[in-house]
């Protein structure tokens, strides 16, 4: 396949006003401006009717958008309770659970994600856990969830802050306090630490020692200044990788998130202050974090938020700050380097994935349409022919 006439958003370099990408099989082999094209078409190097041609004239051509936070095929739409694994609320510690064992790809909010140009999703369990088990990064597009992973794991999750106190402070159990969630974090990464496969297996620990081995953050929910710095100095005290999901107050102690280094995924904002640690919640923590030189990205924590709005969430961000340009970035190639993916996806490069979302203006625009989704090198949605997974 070839499109052509595209303005293409690399997201790695500068913008080409009128360019084509060449694919061949699931992998971009050429990008370029469309005179490089027509001379290799004058020349006989590229026959007319070498490749299927994609004349995608006036539209706006860019990396598949990624969300680094959500449940989708976890809670699923329609099916409420029955539908609904996100949460195994029996145990504030499970390690051991893999969201590959509870997603569901026939979820009909995999549709709605690839209809807005949403190609990769890091998706995992939720927050009535200290630790919740792991996250795997995966396409959108698929039947079997084994083919639709691109990282498992791809990090630990976490939680501070209300959630865990209120899941088991309510059933008058362990943890009921914020020092309580605290305390189990550091319980378990110390126990990882000691741990010696030899000694007896373990598969709670065994799960949490790609996290001590830093080669998977740990992804902690933290919504309130004081959450996000306990995650921090945790971190420090264990030197292991994290990311701040949510952030919601992050706006408020940008210099000490800033001299942690570490990224910060940032929302939903799309929603009701319906808890007391998201009083502060603002589209403004985005460009906030950015402009002091925090990676960042924006999520819809879905179902928190419909997948679908991902585009809008950086639209509010650019009207509450965030440059337009960064804004791009945050829902493509930020989200991509924090979930450890973008050597395959996030950007337009030649040998990484053919991930590719098309829309007739820009997507943080309530009026713009996708034209097509394009996963790896196949056109799974088409705005003239529907989706090709409809569900």
């Amino acid at each position: 396949m070839i499109i052509c006439n595209g303005k293409i958003m690399t997201m790695n370099g500068p913008v080409i006003e009128q360019g084509y990408i060449k694919i061949i099989g699931s992998k971009i082999a050429e990008i370029g401006d469309m005179k490089e094209l027509d001379d290799k078409n004058s020349s006989g190097v590229l026959p007319d009717n070498s490749d299927t041609r994609l004349d995608v004239s006036g539209m706006l051509v860019m990396p598949g958008i990624i969300d680094a936070h959500s449940h989708i095929g976890i809670t699923e739409e329609k099916k409420g309770v029955i539908g609904d694994d996100c949460n195994e609320c029996t145990n504030p510690v499970t390690p051991s659970l893999r969201a590959i064992d509870a997603i569901n790809p026939m979820d009909s909010a995999f549709h709605e994600a690839i209809a807005a140009g949403i190609t990769g999703v890091l998706v995992g369990p939720g927050s009535a856990n200290v630790i919740g088990g792991q996250f795997a990064f995966i396409k959108t597009h698929g039947r079997c969830i084994d083919d639709m992973i691109v990282k498992a794991p791809a990090a630990m999750k976490a939680a501070l802050g209300e959630n865990p106190k209120v899941c088991y402070g309510d059933q008058n159990k362990y943890p009921a306090t914020r020092m309580a969630n605290a305390a189990i974090l550091r319980n378990i990464l110390r126990k990882t630490q000691l741990y010696n496969p030899d000694e007896g297996f373990d598969a709670d620990l065994e799960a949490m020692l790609p996290v001590i081995r830093r080669e998977i953050p740990l992804k902690v929910h933290a919504h309130r200044a004081d959450d996000i710095l306990t995650a921090i100095r945790i971190a420090k005290e264990f030197n292991i990788n994290i990311t701040l999901d949510h952030c919601t107050e992050g706006h408020l102690i940008v210099e000490h998130i800033k001299k942690s280094g570490f990224p910060a995924i940032v929302g939903t904002d799309l929603t009701s202050k319906n808890k007391i640690e998201v009083a502060n919640m603002s589209f403004k923590t985005c460009g906030v974090l950015n402009s002091a030189g925090i990676l960042t990205a924006i999520t819809t924590d879905h179902p928190v938020a419909l997948i679908q709005y991902l585009s809008l969430c950086a639209g509010l961000s650019v009207r509450a700050g965030l440059p337009m340009e960064e804004a791009y970035k945050s829902i493509t190639i930020n989200p991509a380097r924090i979930c450890g993916v973008d050597a395959r996806v996030g950007s337009l490069e030649v040998g990484k994935d053919a991930d590719i979302a098309i829309f007739d203006g820009n997507p943080m625009n309530t009026f713009t349409n996708t034209v097509y989704t394009i996963i790896d090198g196949k056109i799974v949605y088409s705005k003239d022919n529907t989706c090709s997974t409809g569900y």
